[in-house]
């Protein structure tokens, strides 16, 4: 994974938990690294094994950390570093979700190593649809619905997500219902 993955990580624990957690985190994972670069390549173990490590610093379990990592790289993360992006992928949460599977097609031209998912859609009604998230990497379904929930409260659009269908070895693929209601003002 690209380093700005860990970097976000380890904004989000020393932000919600302080820099001596994510040193202790740094440290059960085995990360020698006083920074990441962003644009870098490192091994997705690096960042599974930072996720394992802040579960077991931080007394959480790895979903619910992958859910709030999917929530700050929506609303920190990306906003900082793609506002401009996000803001040209769609202006209701609807037309975002619309627009998804040909999102990371656009991230790609600025990360051309990136190995994104891939998201399809059906089902579509005005107010809910089905995202399929197909990737080669494990374990990673919390961090959508963290995603989803960060994208709700972006567009302050109440949304639920739930979980119709988890990855397997022949389908590669979870699947997520996602039901959005009016945005709020």
């Amino acid at each position: 994974m690209y380093g700005m993955v860990n970097k976000a990580i380890e904004d989000l624990v020393c932000t919600s938990f302080g820099p001596d957690k994510w040193e202790q985190i740094k440290a059960k994972a085995g990360v020698e690294e006083e920074m990441f670069l962003s644009h870098e390549g490192y091994p997705d173990s690096m960042t599974y094994g930072l996720v394992g490590a802040a579960s077991e610093v931080l007394g959480l379990p790895a979903e619910k950390i992958l859910h709030a990592f999917g929530r700050h790289w929506i609303l920190k993360t990306a906003r900082e570093g793609y506002g401009d992006l996000l803001a040209a992928s769609g202006r209701t949460l609807p037309d975002f979700l619309a627009g998804l599977p040909n999102f990371h097609s656009r991230i790609k031209l600025m990360f051309p190593n990136l190995k994104p998912p891939r998201f399809s859609i059906t089902e579509r009604t005005e107010s809910s649809l089905l995202l399929h998230y197909q990737t080669h990497r494990d374990g990673l379904a919390p961090f959508v619905v963290g995603v989803l929930d960060g994208l709700g409260e972006m567009y302050k659009t109440p949304v639920t997500v739930e979980h119709v269908a988890h990855r397997t070895p022949e389908s590669q693929s979870d699947t997520f219902r996602v039901a959005w209601s009016a945005p709020t003002p």
